[in-house]
């Protein structure tokens, strides 16, 4: 099939305002690049959605930089080498790229360190189980939450592809996993097909008091996904020397400003004193180290169904903003993948 003229990309229109809308994006078309010396020409077949793309639309200081207006929106692609000028790629090649909201992409041929095999898992879990998502709960766990046997892990947006893995992997290091998810439909598959001890609606108007029945020993290590009312109710649970490693504060995102109320940070302070809490906030990229000890484990794990997981494909690249905001609001159901 001869290659097309042109590609077709979503950039940053504006700043979003709290809420993401779709005036904050803009799809175009513009001409195909060319490889220059060391880059491949990649065609992306396969876009990971993911929270931490609502703070990259944002100006100002975080750990990353921002997506400047009328850049491509940021995120990571299964990817297809279509045309190449270095030596270690040839076309056919399927590779795990930052190829972002775009159909066809430049990349440096040095920076694309991983190649895809269907025959360890399917190929889309590259931006999942077995990917950034499936890293981030490996080492968020090994590195900060370092769960014992017969300890208590609590697990917020737990069946998001994060929490859905963190949940597993503590499992399989002789923890009790609780999980914390939206719905029924969510609740069910952690606790039935995931095998989570137990799972919580936080939708439930008594969630507080179903929390503290379901952690009678109390709390050893929270994987913070979300912040908000989860939090309040997991912090008069946490043990001494509870540790809680931080990921995301999905119940934030979109603040403007400060929540209201009264300011709680001297009550925060005085329980990370008096209980000798840990608390460390991290990315993924923090223990790249680890990251051949992950493909290992996780690559065995999965061919031996030890770890389970679930996708929520999106078809079209066109579809990928609406997909985005709802993942924001919890409408999702598994890791999001865009299929381009």
């Amino acid at each position: 099939m001869p290659l097309s003229s042109t590609l077709t990309r979503i950039v940053l229109a504006a700043r979003p305002q709290g809420e993401p809308t779709a005036d904050n994006f803009r799809l175009e078309q513009v001409p195909m690049p060319s490889p220059g010396e060391g880059q491949v020409l990649l065609r992306n077949h396969y876009l990971s959605l993911d929270p931490y793309m609502r703070g990259r639309m944002n100006a100002g200081r975080s750990y990353a930089k921002p997506v400047e207006i009328g850049e491509v929106m940021d995120g990571g692609t299964v990817s297809e080498v279509i045309e190449s000028r270095h030596p270690d790629l040839t076309p056919g090649d399927m590779v795990l790229a930052h190829g972002g909201w775009q159909t066809h992409a430049i990349a440096d041929g040095r920076a694309l360190k991983r190649k895809l095999d269907a025959g360890i898992a399917p190929l889309t879990t590259a931006l999942g189980v077995y990917g950034m998502p499936g890293f981030t709960a490996y080492v968020g766990l090994h590195e900060i939450g370092k769960p014992q046997p017969g300890e208590t892990v609590v697990v917020a947006a737990a069946s998001g592809p994060v929490g859905a893995t963190v949940g597993q992997i503590a499992r399989l290091q002789g923890a009790r996993t609780v999980g914390i998810a939206g719905g029924e439909r969510k609740r069910a598959y952690l606790q039935d097909e995931l095998g989570f001890d137990v799972v919580l609606d936080h939708r439930a108007p008594d969630f507080a008091a179903q929390l503290r029945a379901a952690c009678p020993q109390g709390i050893d290590v929270y994987f913070e996904n979300v912040g908000g009312a989860v939090f309040d109710a997991v912090l008069p649970l946490l043990n001494d020397f509870a540790r809680i490693p931080v990921c995301g504060l999905v119940a934030h995102y979109n603040d403007r400003a400060l929540p209201a109320g009264p300011d709680r940070l001297p009550m925060l302070l005085s329980h990370i004193l008096t209980r000798h809490l840990t608390v460390r906030g991290f990315i993924q990229h923090d223990f790249i180290q680890l990251y051949p000890q992950f493909l290992r484990e996780m690559g065995g794990w999965l061919q031996e169904g030890r770890i389970k997981y679930r996708e929520d494909q999106v078809d079209g690249l066109e579809n990928a903003p609406a997909a985005l905001i709802g993942l924001l609001k919890g409408e999702n159901f598994g890791k999001v993948v865009v299929k381009l």
